[in-house]
Protein backbone atom coordinates (compact mmCIF):
# COMPACT_ATOMS: atom_id res chain seq x y z
CA UNK A 1 0.00 0.00 0.00
CA UNK A 2 1.49 3.63 -0.96
CA UNK A 3 2.23 6.13 1.49
CA UNK A 4 -0.41 8.10 0.06
CA UNK A 5 -3.15 5.81 -0.42
CA UNK A 6 -2.54 4.18 2.94
CA UNK A 7 -3.14 8.32 3.79
CA UNK A 8 -6.39 8.36 2.30
CA UNK A 9 -7.48 5.30 3.88
CA UNK A 10 -6.99 6.16 6.53
CA UNK A 11 -8.52 9.58 6.86
CA UNK A 12 -11.96 7.67 5.49
CA UNK A 13 -12.03 5.47 8.18
CA UNK A 14 -11.35 8.36 10.14
CA UNK A 15 -14.52 10.13 9.21
CA UNK A 16 -16.88 6.50 8.76
CA UNK A 17 -16.11 6.49 13.07
CA UNK A 18 -16.53 9.79 13.11
CA UNK A 19 -20.00 9.43 11.44
CA UNK A 20 -20.81 5.80 13.91
CA UNK A 21 -20.24 7.86 16.26
CA UNK A 22 -22.81 10.24 15.58
CA UNK A 23 -25.45 8.12 14.49
CA UNK A 24 -24.73 4.92 17.13
CA UNK A 25 -27.41 4.84 19.43
CA UNK A 26 -29.68 7.44 18.30
CA UNK A 27 -32.88 7.96 16.31
CA UNK A 28 -31.79 9.13 13.07
CA UNK A 29 -34.17 8.70 10.26
CA UNK A 30 -34.92 10.09 6.87
CA UNK A 31 -38.44 10.83 4.99
CA UNK A 32 -39.19 8.72 1.64
CA UNK A 33 -41.50 10.48 -0.46
CA UNK A 34 -42.52 9.27 -3.43
CA UNK A 35 -44.41 12.20 -5.16
CA UNK A 36 -41.95 11.68 -8.42
CA UNK A 37 -42.03 10.30 -11.52
CA UNK A 38 -38.53 9.61 -12.13
CA UNK A 39 -37.57 8.03 -8.52
CA UNK A 40 -35.31 4.49 -8.13
CA UNK A 41 -37.21 0.98 -7.41
CA UNK A 42 -38.44 0.94 -3.58
CA UNK A 43 -35.48 -2.03 -3.55
CA UNK A 44 -32.84 0.32 -4.56
CA UNK A 45 -34.00 2.66 -2.24
CA UNK A 46 -34.14 0.78 0.73
CA UNK A 47 -30.84 -0.48 0.10
CA UNK A 48 -29.45 3.16 -0.21
CA UNK A 49 -31.30 3.34 3.39
CA UNK A 50 -28.86 0.99 4.56
CA UNK A 51 -25.80 2.05 2.92
CA UNK A 52 -26.26 5.66 4.37
CA UNK A 53 -26.37 3.94 7.75
CA UNK A 54 -30.01 5.83 8.19
CA UNK A 55 -31.86 3.47 10.85
CA UNK A 56 -35.76 4.79 10.50
CA UNK A 57 -37.51 5.55 7.53
CA UNK A 58 -40.75 7.25 7.17
CA UNK A 59 -43.36 6.46 4.16
CA UNK A 60 -46.31 8.38 4.04
CA UNK A 61 -49.24 5.56 3.01
CA UNK A 62 -48.73 1.85 2.61
CA UNK A 63 -47.60 1.10 -0.79
CA UNK A 64 -47.25 -2.39 -1.29
CA UNK A 65 -43.94 -2.09 -3.13
CA UNK A 66 -41.94 -0.26 -0.52
CA UNK A 67 -43.50 -2.38 2.43
CA UNK A 68 -42.15 -5.43 0.37
CA UNK A 69 -38.59 -3.76 -0.38
CA UNK A 70 -38.77 -3.47 3.53
CA UNK A 71 -38.69 -6.69 4.16
CA UNK A 72 -35.33 -8.19 6.26
CA UNK A 73 -34.18 -4.79 5.59
CA UNK A 74 -34.04 -3.87 9.71
CA UNK A 75 -35.29 -0.06 9.40
CA UNK A 76 -37.69 0.98 11.91
CA UNK A 77 -40.63 1.94 9.99
CA UNK A 78 -42.87 5.51 10.39
CA UNK A 79 -46.23 4.92 8.28
CA UNK A 80 -49.56 6.33 8.47
CA UNK A 81 -53.05 6.06 6.64
CA UNK A 82 -53.83 9.11 4.10
CA UNK A 83 -55.52 11.87 5.52
CA UNK A 84 -59.06 11.53 3.46
CA UNK A 85 -58.92 7.53 5.36
CA UNK A 86 -59.16 8.90 9.06
CA UNK A 87 -62.82 9.95 9.27
CA UNK A 88 -63.91 6.38 8.04
CA UNK A 89 -60.98 4.31 10.53
CA UNK A 90 -62.52 6.64 13.54
CA UNK A 91 -66.25 5.82 12.68
CA UNK A 92 -65.64 2.49 12.01
CA UNK A 93 -63.55 -0.32 14.51
CA UNK A 94 -64.00 -2.75 11.17
CA UNK A 95 -62.26 -0.09 8.84
CA UNK A 96 -59.04 0.24 11.28
CA UNK A 97 -59.03 -3.56 11.70
CA UNK A 98 -58.97 -3.75 8.13
CA UNK A 99 -56.16 -1.26 7.40
CA UNK A 100 -54.49 -3.18 9.97
CA UNK A 101 -54.86 -6.74 8.32
CA UNK A 102 -54.38 -5.04 4.97
CA UNK A 103 -51.13 -2.80 5.26
CA UNK A 104 -49.29 -4.45 8.60
CA UNK A 105 -50.36 -8.12 9.45
CA UNK A 106 -48.77 -8.89 6.27
CA UNK A 107 -45.74 -7.98 6.64
CA UNK A 108 -45.41 -8.46 10.41
CA UNK A 109 -42.50 -10.76 11.04
CA UNK A 110 -40.15 -9.25 8.90
CA UNK A 111 -41.03 -5.42 8.27
CA UNK A 112 -40.04 -3.58 11.69
CA UNK A 113 -43.42 -1.40 12.09
CA UNK A 114 -42.41 1.17 15.13
CA UNK A 115 -44.92 3.62 14.55
CA UNK A 116 -47.99 4.52 12.88
CA UNK A 117 -48.96 7.91 12.18
CA UNK A 118 -52.70 9.00 12.14
CA UNK A 119 -53.09 12.04 10.47
CA UNK A 120 -50.25 14.66 8.64
CA UNK A 121 -50.64 18.17 9.41
CA UNK A 122 -54.40 18.05 9.97
CA UNK A 123 -54.68 19.55 13.27
CA UNK A 124 -56.68 22.19 13.40
CA UNK A 125 -58.91 21.72 10.40
CA UNK A 126 -62.13 19.95 9.41
CA UNK A 127 -60.96 16.06 9.68
CA UNK A 128 -58.68 16.91 13.24
CA UNK A 129 -62.03 15.64 15.37
CA UNK A 130 -61.62 12.45 14.15
CA UNK A 131 -57.98 12.15 15.01
CA UNK A 132 -58.35 10.34 18.71
CA UNK A 133 -60.59 8.29 17.37
CA UNK A 134 -59.00 6.91 14.48
CA UNK A 135 -56.39 6.53 16.82
CA UNK A 136 -58.14 4.63 19.41
CA UNK A 137 -59.39 2.03 17.00
CA UNK A 138 -56.09 1.72 15.16
CA UNK A 139 -54.74 0.97 18.62
CA UNK A 140 -57.27 -1.51 18.99
CA UNK A 141 -56.62 -3.17 15.98
CA UNK A 142 -53.15 -3.34 16.52
CA UNK A 143 -53.91 -5.21 20.09
CA UNK A 144 -55.89 -7.61 18.46
CA UNK A 145 -53.27 -8.47 15.71
CA UNK A 146 -51.07 -9.03 18.83
CA UNK A 147 -48.45 -5.90 17.55
CA UNK A 148 -46.67 -3.18 19.54
CA UNK A 149 -46.49 -0.33 17.91
CA UNK A 150 -46.45 3.49 18.89
CA UNK A 151 -49.82 5.21 17.43
CA UNK A 152 -49.80 9.06 17.17
CA UNK A 153 -50.00 12.16 15.03
CA UNK A 154 -48.18 14.83 12.97
CA UNK A 155 -48.91 18.49 13.73
CA UNK A 156 -47.27 21.21 12.20
CA UNK A 157 -46.44 24.94 13.80
CA UNK A 158 -50.18 25.87 12.88
CA UNK A 159 -51.54 23.87 15.37
CA UNK A 160 -49.89 26.83 17.75
CA UNK A 161 -51.88 29.60 18.59
CA UNK A 162 -48.94 31.17 20.40
CA UNK A 163 -45.21 30.24 19.21
CA UNK A 164 -43.19 33.02 20.73
CA UNK A 165 -40.96 33.19 22.92
CA UNK A 166 -41.28 29.69 23.75
CA UNK A 167 -42.44 29.62 27.14
CA UNK A 168 -45.25 31.42 26.36
CA UNK A 169 -46.01 28.27 23.13
CA UNK A 170 -50.09 27.16 23.58
CA UNK A 171 -52.32 25.39 21.34
CA UNK A 172 -54.41 27.24 19.24
CA UNK A 173 -58.39 27.97 20.43
CA UNK A 174 -59.28 25.28 17.66
CA UNK A 175 -57.13 22.98 18.39
CA UNK A 176 -57.10 22.38 22.22
CA UNK A 177 -59.61 20.12 22.93
CA UNK A 178 -58.60 17.71 20.51
CA UNK A 179 -54.95 17.86 21.25
CA UNK A 180 -56.40 17.40 25.23
CA UNK A 181 -57.92 14.16 23.84
CA UNK A 182 -55.02 13.21 21.27
CA UNK A 183 -52.38 13.65 24.25
CA UNK A 184 -54.24 11.79 26.85
CA UNK A 185 -53.99 8.85 24.49
CA UNK A 186 -50.34 9.18 24.28
CA UNK A 187 -49.78 9.29 27.85
CA UNK A 188 -51.52 5.93 28.07
CA UNK A 189 -49.67 4.41 25.62
CA UNK A 190 -46.09 5.90 26.28
CA UNK A 191 -46.37 7.25 22.69
CA UNK A 192 -44.70 10.61 21.17
CA UNK A 193 -46.45 13.73 19.47
CA UNK A 194 -44.73 14.03 16.31
CA UNK A 195 -44.27 17.33 14.86
CA UNK A 196 -43.13 19.21 11.75
CA UNK A 197 -40.20 21.61 12.41
CA UNK A 198 -39.12 23.93 9.46
CA UNK A 199 -36.40 27.37 11.03
CA UNK A 200 -35.81 27.67 7.17
CA UNK A 201 -39.57 28.26 6.01
CA UNK A 202 -39.64 30.80 9.30
CA UNK A 203 -36.29 32.30 8.31
CA UNK A 204 -37.07 32.96 4.78
CA UNK A 205 -40.58 34.92 5.76
CA UNK A 206 -38.67 36.95 8.00
CA UNK A 207 -35.14 37.49 7.82
CA UNK A 208 -35.62 40.91 9.20
CA UNK A 209 -36.02 39.76 12.94
CA UNK A 210 -34.57 35.96 12.47
CA UNK A 211 -30.43 35.62 11.41
CA UNK A 212 -29.16 32.70 9.33
CA UNK A 213 -26.96 32.09 12.43
CA UNK A 214 -30.02 31.64 14.60
CA UNK A 215 -31.82 29.57 11.81
CA UNK A 216 -28.89 27.81 11.15
CA UNK A 217 -27.26 26.55 14.36
CA UNK A 218 -24.04 28.84 13.79
CA UNK A 219 -25.03 31.45 16.52
CA UNK A 220 -21.90 31.19 19.62
CA UNK A 221 -24.21 32.92 22.03
CA UNK A 222 -27.54 33.02 22.85
CA UNK A 223 -29.83 34.76 20.32
CA UNK A 224 -33.12 34.14 22.95
CA UNK A 225 -33.25 34.08 26.68
CA UNK A 226 -36.72 32.78 27.76
CA UNK A 227 -37.20 32.10 31.54
CA UNK A 228 -33.75 31.81 32.17
CA UNK A 229 -33.69 29.11 29.22
CA UNK A 230 -30.73 30.40 26.42
CA UNK A 231 -31.72 29.23 23.19
CA UNK A 232 -28.87 29.56 20.39
CA UNK A 233 -30.78 28.15 17.83
CA UNK A 234 -34.40 28.48 16.04
CA UNK A 235 -35.00 24.22 16.11
CA UNK A 236 -35.08 24.22 19.76
CA UNK A 237 -36.69 27.36 20.15
CA UNK A 238 -40.03 26.13 17.67
CA UNK A 239 -39.51 22.51 19.78
CA UNK A 240 -39.86 24.17 22.95
CA UNK A 241 -43.07 25.96 22.10
CA UNK A 242 -44.42 22.82 21.54
CA UNK A 243 -43.28 21.52 25.33
CA UNK A 244 -44.62 24.72 26.64
CA UNK A 245 -48.10 23.84 24.73
CA UNK A 246 -48.43 19.88 26.39
CA UNK A 247 -47.49 21.78 30.32
CA UNK A 248 -50.39 24.51 29.42
CA UNK A 249 -53.17 21.19 28.48
CA UNK A 250 -51.20 19.13 31.78
CA UNK A 251 -49.50 16.81 29.62
CA UNK A 252 -45.71 18.02 29.95
CA UNK A 253 -44.78 14.59 30.27
CA UNK A 254 -45.57 13.43 26.54
CA UNK A 255 -42.20 13.40 24.47
CA UNK A 256 -42.00 14.79 21.09
CA UNK A 257 -40.37 13.45 18.18
CA UNK A 258 -39.73 15.24 14.62
CA UNK A 259 -41.13 13.39 11.70
CA UNK A 260 -40.01 16.06 9.52
CA UNK A 261 -37.25 19.13 9.44
CA UNK A 262 -35.09 19.65 6.69
CA UNK A 263 -33.80 22.68 4.58
CA UNK A 264 -34.48 22.80 0.55
CA UNK A 265 -31.32 23.96 -1.77
CA UNK A 266 -32.68 25.44 -4.86
CA UNK A 267 -35.82 28.15 -5.30
CA UNK A 268 -35.61 30.87 -3.19
CA UNK A 269 -32.15 32.46 -3.33
CA UNK A 270 -30.37 33.25 -1.09
CA UNK A 271 -31.98 31.37 1.75
CA UNK A 272 -31.83 28.28 -0.58
CA UNK A 273 -28.81 26.77 -1.30
CA UNK A 274 -26.80 23.83 -1.14
CA UNK A 275 -24.52 25.42 1.89
CA UNK A 276 -27.34 26.70 3.88
CA UNK A 277 -29.15 23.15 3.16
CA UNK A 278 -25.81 21.37 5.03
CA UNK A 279 -24.98 23.23 7.25
CA UNK A 280 -28.30 22.64 8.46
CA UNK A 281 -28.80 19.22 8.48
CA UNK A 282 -25.29 18.89 9.65
CA UNK A 283 -25.35 21.14 12.95
CA UNK A 284 -28.90 19.58 13.28
CA UNK A 285 -27.75 15.94 12.95
CA UNK A 286 -24.66 16.78 15.59
CA UNK A 287 -27.46 18.63 18.10
CA UNK A 288 -30.42 16.20 18.32
CA UNK A 289 -27.78 13.21 18.75
CA UNK A 290 -25.84 14.26 21.79
CA UNK A 291 -28.85 16.44 23.24
CA UNK A 292 -32.50 17.64 23.98
CA UNK A 293 -33.84 21.31 24.01
CA UNK A 294 -33.41 24.00 26.60
CA UNK A 295 -35.87 22.73 28.64
CA UNK A 296 -36.16 19.33 27.83
CA UNK A 297 -32.13 18.51 27.26
CA UNK A 298 -31.91 14.95 28.70
CA UNK A 299 -35.06 13.96 26.04
CA UNK A 300 -33.05 12.92 22.78
CA UNK A 301 -35.49 12.74 20.40
CA UNK A 302 -36.22 10.70 17.54
CA UNK A 303 -35.35 12.89 14.59
CA UNK A 304 -36.54 12.30 10.58
CA UNK A 305 -34.51 14.44 7.63
CA UNK A 306 -36.78 15.41 5.43
CA UNK A 307 -36.27 14.06 2.34
CA UNK A 308 -34.19 11.24 1.18
CA UNK A 309 -34.68 12.58 -2.75
CA UNK A 310 -35.74 15.89 -5.05
CA UNK A 311 -39.52 15.07 -5.68
CA UNK A 312 -40.29 16.40 -8.97
CA UNK A 313 -44.01 16.43 -8.82
CA UNK A 314 -44.11 18.62 -5.33
CA UNK A 315 -45.58 22.31 -5.64
CA UNK A 316 -43.15 24.87 -6.77
CA UNK A 317 -39.59 24.63 -6.49
CA UNK A 318 -38.48 24.98 -3.14
CA UNK A 319 -40.57 21.80 -2.09
CA UNK A 320 -39.10 19.61 -5.18
CA UNK A 321 -35.79 20.67 -3.66
CA UNK A 322 -35.32 19.58 -0.23
CA UNK A 323 -33.88 15.53 -1.20
CA UNK A 324 -30.27 14.60 -0.15
CA UNK A 325 -30.55 12.64 -3.61
CA UNK A 326 -31.41 13.09 -6.80
CA UNK A 327 -33.55 10.86 -8.47
CA UNK A 328 -30.52 8.83 -10.38
CA UNK A 329 -29.24 8.17 -6.60
CA UNK A 330 -26.17 10.59 -6.60
CA UNK A 331 -26.15 13.15 -3.35
CA UNK A 332 -27.35 16.54 -4.00
CA UNK A 333 -24.30 17.30 -1.43
CA UNK A 334 -21.99 15.31 0.76
CA UNK A 335 -23.64 14.28 3.66
CA UNK A 336 -24.54 10.67 4.59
Amino acid sequence: MSARFSGLFISAMVLITQFLSVTEGSDIGVCYGLNGNNLPSPANVINLYKSCGVGNIRVYQPYPEVLEALRGSGLAVAIGPLNDDIPNLAANQNAANDWVNRNIVPYKDNVNFKWITIGNEIIPGPLSSSIPGAMNNIINAIASAGLDIKVTTVLSGTALGVSYPPSAGAFSSDAVSTMTNVATILAQHGAPLMINVYPYFAYSSDPAHISADYALFTSSKPVVIDAGLEYYNLFDAMVDSFNSALEKINFGNVNLAIAETGWPTVGNEPYTSVGNAQTYNKNLLNHVTRSGTPKRPGNIMTVFFFEMFNENLKQGPVEQNFGFYYPNMQPVYPFW
